[in-house]
């Protein structure tokens, strides 16, 4: 998906398709997401197989539509790919749970994914982003999208429990489940790619749940200590781990990648930003949420009206899916003063790229510690980054990322 827009075109909102997988590999939605917020902030659209969401495009509709719970629920489905199929998880998974149960499941996770908690692991995170580093140094073309896929689980998966061995499997494997019908991932059809990577990441988890109560060891990882959870004085059912398992895994292999991408182009395409954030890494922190806010990994996330409800100049129908465009939020111009600009020194930076309300992304503080560190060591080894080629999009409406960003990287001289 372009993260700069191209020109201003007309835009014919009612030939809109959302779905449209094209939009986001070679299209340029952006353009369309500024019309919607300015003429149709809710925008309603029928899918040729019958199917129908409703869309908000504003910032304090996305916000809404994502914190108030009590209007707008998550026990039905909460991603674009599974529109119009019941979320089978829906009360066990977290991300598919409203409060009180969410929060009371929430709180009890996040004890080790808080602030403080991510903060003891800086050394190892700096040691594995040095080390991914280093492949990129020898002056040859470097496919940053392809490599930085596996950047995440080279950081998280000592910390989940999983061995290395098994990090390129559940790489491929959650990208899968975001992306079923991008080329490089897809398994026959859409519906079976997912049906594939969801019972295999189900089963990756039971099978390490069981693995490891039969040796009776611990190990301290995120792992470990879902399974040492108790929520409500009972610990979570085997399906409850299985499934919050799995999505710590796509959380942690997800966004990521996407945003390192994503901000590193954007530093190519405006150099002057990469030198000055290269001569001032006190501006590493700005860079990160600018970059945040820039690629919104997570382009949108999904709810269930429970009632008819108002919103965007409109109203939503009982039990209607609404999605809400965390891509279109992060460029709404009553927010963000020149929304399309690239800009690590944005000081009113109040992106939702974590989502917003009580599903607010339960790992920001590790995403955000991993993107800082990567920035610092990036901007201390390489001098000047190239593009090597085109970069390639991802085929997703859902997750706004690359495939292929070539670059090639000089290597700092030290004074």
């Amino acid at each position: 998906m372009r993260l700069t827009p191209g020109a201003g075109r007309d835009v014919d909102l009612g030939r809109v398709d959302l779905f449209d997988l094209d939009l986001y590999t070679s299209g340029d939605p952006h353009v369309i997401w500024d019309v919607m917020r300015a003429e149709a902030p809710l925008h309603h659209q029928i899918l040729p197989d019958g199917r129908e969401f409703w869309s908000v495009t504003r910032y304090d509709d996305v916000c809404r539509v994502l914190g108030d719970h009590q209007a707008f629920t998550s026990e039905r489905g909460t991603v674009v790919t599974h529109l119009g199929e019941d979320d089978v998880a829906a009360g066990k998974l977290m991300t598919s749970t409203d409060p009180p149960r969410h929060t009371q499941v929430r709180r009890a996770i996040g004890t080790k994914l808080t602030v403080r908690a991510v903060a003891s692991w800086q050394d190892r995170i700096r040691r594995a982003v040095v080390r991914f580093l280093e492949s990129a140094l020898d002056g040859g073309t470097w496919d940053l999208a392809e490599q930085v896929q596996r950047l995440p689980m080279i950081v998280a998966g000592p910390l989940l429990g999983i061995p290395e061995r098994d990090w390129d499997e559940l790489v491929e494997l959650t990208a899968m489940v975001t992306a079923p019908s991008d080329p490089h991932y897809h398994q026959g059809s859409r519906a079976a790619t997912l049906a594939i990577a969801h019972h295999e990441l189900v089963t990756y988890v039971t099978q390490w749940v069981e693995r490891r109560r039969a040796a009776g060891v611990e190990d301290g990882s995120l792992l470990d200590h879902l399974m040492g959870v108790r929520v409500a004085d009972a610990p979570l059912t085997d399906e409850e781990i299985a499934y919050d398992g799995y999505s710590l895994l796509l959380g942690a292999n997800v966004t990521t990648p996407h945003t390192v991408s994503g901000t590193v182009l954007a530093l190519v395409e405006q150099p002057e930003q990469f030198e000055m954030a290269r001569a001032d890494l006190s501006l590493v922190p700005s860079l990160v949420e600018e970059g945040l806010r820039w690629t919104s990994a997570a382009c949108n996330f999904m709810r269930y009206a429970r009632n008819g409800t108002a919103i965007g100049g409109g109203t939503v129908p009982p039990g209607a899916a609404v999605v809400a465009w965390i891509g279109s939020a992060n460029r709404d111009e009553s927010r963000f003063a020149d929304p399309h600009r690239f800009d690590i020194t944005r000081r009113e930076n109040s992106h939702v790229a974590f989502g917003f309300g009580p599903h607010y992304c339960i790992g920001a503080p590790l995403a955000r510690t991993t993107l800082r560190i990567f920035f610092e060591e990036l901007f201390q080894r390489i001098g000047a980054i190239d593009l090597a080629g085109e970069p390639q999009h991802l085929r997703s409406c859902f997750i706004a990322g690359m495939t292929h960003l070539p670059i090639v990287a000089q290597k700092r001289l030290r004074p």
